[in-house]
């Protein structure tokens, strides 16, 4: 993605979350879809809505790049049933394209992926902007030339829930920032109960210089959304304890900025995580994952949420191999991180992984007598393992290769379920 400078402090974020050519997580063949285009200026869906509590916990999935997972197995997986599709950027002339490439207008695959997600009780929401690309507030000329644009997308994907994506280098840009929170507003009055969040950089301080400005776009426009989000992560951030702090801070610049109390302002609040190694070389496991939900529930934030499920499982061979756009970089079981926002939603996700997914996830071994497989441990021939509910023994020599994925080739032998 293109680069910017946050002021006053230097923050980088998402470097991985656009199509500059130096990104590792390029592309946005997004799960979007639903079924046909509704009428010009129509109001949002017609499908039957989640609860926002689901629109809260969506995490985020690009699924054309980056070994995209089939979203139908994780939701099997994990008990998930939305999802942020990203990005909506500018195609040219104030026309939103998926990735500022594929034009919604002659987009056939989106409506697809969500048709699949919708039959199995699930919707989407879709996420417009991102870091860097252009964007439709940097070109359509006013908030109204800019809801219009984004209208469109609402239509053609029946959309109940919208996230505004704020950050390098559009947030810069005073003007640009005018034109999304407008057209956001516009949004929010012309499609009454859609679910519209707005998330920026996080800092040490909660949010940098232009993220306050952000908010104080916010207010002299009399907006409110569902939530403010920020992003604890790329910027200094050591461990869960730094970035509840931050949220902390954050909330304490929602209430001076909007005269909210405390609670109020963390009604309004919310947090996107990113899973595993960051661009900054931070990492965040399945701890700093659970500290942060436990703050977040004990305080009811409004969103808790992260970047990606295309990141969502442990990298094959080398642990941390360092960033990557498909997995981790820290040790896990497939979807360990989406059952965090299942349960910010206040599901319950599965202990053990259906049949129905295509990456079954390490699991207790139940009725199975062999120990279960773990991903740091070298095995040798004859060694047996649980994983999945099935029994296996290894062929040969092996290290984090999973058993239920190494096919007829690989190291290990399906001795069938336990």
């Amino acid at each position: 993605m293109e680069r910017a400078r946050i002021h006053p402090p230097t923050h980088r974020r998402r470097r991985l979350r656009g199509r500059a050519p130096a990104a590792v997580l390029l592309g946005l063949g997004l799960l979007a879809g639903g079924v046909g285009a509704l009428t010009a200026g129509a109001s949002a869906a017609t499908t039957t809505a989640l609860g926002s509590n689901w629109y809260a916990s969506a995490p985020y999935l690009m699924p054309e790049d980056n070994s995209p997972p089939d979203a139908a197995a994780v939701m099997d997986a994990t008990g998930q049933k939305a999802f942020q599709l990203a990005f909506i950027l500018d195609g040219g002339s104030c026309r939103p394209a998926w990735g500022g490439t594929s034009s919604i207008d002659t987009d056939t695959t989106m409506p697809a992926v969500i048709k699949k997600i919708r039959d199995k009780g699930g919707d989407v929401s879709v996420s417009i902007g991102g870091y860097g690309g252009t964007k439709l507030g940097q070109t359509c000329g006013s908030p109204e030339a800019t809801a219009a644009g984004y209208q469109k997308v609402v239509d053609k994907y029946q959309l109940k829930a919208l996230d505004f994506d704020l950050e390098e280098p559009e947030y810069e840009n005073a003007a640009a920032i005018h034109n999304e929170i407008g057209a956001a507003r516009i949004l929010q009055q012309n499609n009454p109960g859609i679910y519209i969040s707005i998330t920026t950089a996080g800092t040490g301080d909660g949010t940098g210089w232009f993220g306050k400005q952000l908010l104080n776009e916010a207010k002299s426009q009399g907006f409110t959304p569902n939530n403010y989000s920020i992003m604890p992560f790329d910027g200094g951030f050591n461990g869960a304890a730094a970035q509840t702090d931050a949220l902390v801070k954050f909330n304490a610049l929602l209430q001076s900025t909007f005269g909210w109390s405390e609670a109020t302002a963390y009604a309004h609040e919310g947090v996107s995580l990113m899973n595993g190694r960051t661009d900054a070389a931070e990492y965040f496991r399945q701890a700093d994952f659970q500290t942060v939900l436990d703050f977040a529930t004990a305080h009811k934030l409004a969103r808790y949420t992260y970047w990606s499920v295309n990141r969502d499982r442990q990298c094959a061979g080398t642990v941390d191999p360092g960033l990557s756009g498909s997995c981790s970089s820290v040790v896990q079981n497939d979807w360990d991180f989406t059952k965090y926002t299942v349960r910010f939603a206040g599901a319950t996700p599965p202990t053990t992984t259906p049949p129905t997914s295509s990456s079954p996830s390490p699991s207790s071994p139940g009725s199975c007598t062999a120990p279960a497989w773990d991903s740091t441990k070298v095995y040798t021939a004859g060694n047996v393992v649980s994983y999945g509910g099935h029994k296996w023994h290894a062929k040969w020599w092996t290290q984090n290769e999973n058993p239920s994925v190494s096919g007829q080739w690989g190291p290990w032998a399906d001795d069938g379920p336990c």
